[in-house]
């Protein structure tokens, strides 16, 4: 009988020591946003680690063109800088304009702008969670909730890869 209960200690022992060991979080390489779906996907070798519902620039419809147009780009582009001190909380730069978006605005005699970035909300906004979602407000960003981007901070280095589609 003694033997038996040191065994049943013993696997019960393991079994809560594995439960207890957290797994670390998956990593991000890729990043999608599709602007018409107002969503913003973490993914890792192809597979969706977790969905976002988001807000974007005050005229969500089109690519950016230039400076102050109030639009979210279109395009491939990457994270390429973090900032822990931001006015939104916390933010992820996008490396908007790429070399396709510099051509456009040239093209068209603009400046393309920059600054974009995925980012919570501005400080002293912060109560306002995810109603922030039911109107596009940003003048070109990618808005999360501040405890949306807190996880989205631990997931995403710099250096992933963001594509943001129509």
């Amino acid at each position: 009988m003694g033997m038996r209960k040191s065994w049943f200690a013993l696997v019960l022992g393991v079994v809560l020591l594995s439960a207890s060991v957290a797994e670390p979080p998956t990593i991000a390489d890729r990043i999608l946003i599709v602007k018409s779906t107002r969503t913003m996907t973490l993914l890792r070798a192809g597979k969706v680690i977790k969905t976002y519902k988001v807000a974007l620039g005050g005229k969500p419809v089109g690519a950016k063109e230039r400076e102050g147009d109030e639009r979210t780009p279109e395009g491939e582009y990457r994270i390429d800088s973090r900032n822990a001190h931001s006015h939104y909380h916390l933010s992820l730069h996008i490396s908007y304009p790429n070399a396709a978006d510099r051509d456009r605005a040239r093209r068209l005699g603009f400046n393309p702008g920059g600054d974009i970035m995925i980012h919570g909300l501005p400080t002293g906004w912060e109560g306002i969670g995810a109603a922030h979602r039911l109107h596009d407000w940003t003048l070109g960003c990618v808005a999360v909730t501040n405890e949306e981007i807190e996880e989205i901070w631990q997931l995403v280095p710099v250096g992933t890869t963001v594509e943001i589609r129509p």
